[in-house]
C-alpha cells in the first residue's frame, strides 16, 4: 500500500484519484482503515472512500502540462493545446464532464497525464466569466445572504448578489461553483 498523504495521485480499483484529504480510522478487532476524500482524475467527481490498510493502493505519477482550451469540435469532443508538447489533445465530453461549464476559448488549464497518456484537465481555481442572463436589480434588494440565479457565458448558472447585472464580468470559484466578486463590465 502506498503511503497515504494529501496531494498524491493513487490508483485504487484500477481508477486514478487525487487524495484531497484523509484520516486514519481504527475500528474493532484492531483493523485500520483510511477515510479518504478523493477526486476522480478522469471525471473530476469527488468521493469519500473507506479503504482497509491491506487493500492494494498504488501511488502513481501524475504529470501536469500547462495548456489552453482551444475549441469544441462537436457535441462530444473538446480540443486543448498542450503548451509543453505543442500537440492538440482531444477529450470526450464524459472525460471532462465536471469542467465543461467553465470552458471558454483561450482558458488556461492544466492537462493531466498518467504514463504519458492524457486523462483529464484541471481548471484554474478561479475564472472570470460574463453574466448573460439574470433578473434585473431593483432598489431594496440588499438582504444579507440573498441572491439570484445568473446564467454565465458558458451556460453555467450560479447564485449571485442582487446588484449583479447582465454584462457584468464576475470571478467564480470553480471548486465550489461560487460567486466571488464582480471584476468589471463588458
Amino acid at each position: 500500500m502506498a503511503e497515504i498523504r494529501k496531494g498524491i495521485a493513487i490508483k485504487y480499483k484500477d481508477e486514478p484519484y487525487l487524495v484531497l484529504d484523509f484520516k486514519h480510522v481504527h475500528k474493532a478487532n484492531d483493523i485500520t482503515t483510511y477515510s479518504l476524500k478523493v477526486k476522480h482524475l478522469k471525471t473530476g467527481n469527488v468521493y469519500n472512500l473507506s479503504v482497509k490498510r491491506d487493500e492494494p493502493i498504488e501511488e502513481i505519477t501524475l504529470e501536469k502540462h500547462s495548456g489552453i482550451f482551444s475549441y469544441k469540435l462537436n457535441e462530444d469532443t473538446y480540443v486543448f493545446f498542450d503548451n509543453q508538447t505543442y500537440e492538440e489533445i482531444h477529450f470526450n465530453k464524459q472525460d471532462i464532464e465536471n469542467s465543461i461549464d467553465y470552458l471558454k476559448e483561450g482558458l488556461e488549464i492544466f492537462i493531466l497525464y498518467i504514463d504519458d497518456r492524457p486523462i483529464g484537465i484541471e481548471l484554474p481555481n478561479f475564472v472570470e466569466l460574463e453574466v448573460v442572463e439574470t433578473e434585473p436589480n431593483f432598489k431594496g434588494d440588499t438582504v444579507a445572504g440573498g441572491g439570484k440565479p445568473a446564467k454565465l457565458e458558458t451556460g453555467k448558472v450560479i447564485k449571485v448578489p442582487y446588484f449583479i447585472e447582465v454584462g457584468d464580468i464576475i470571478k467564480v470559484d470553480t471548486r465550489e461553483d461560487k460567486y466571488i466578486e464582480r471584476v468589471g463590465r463588458k
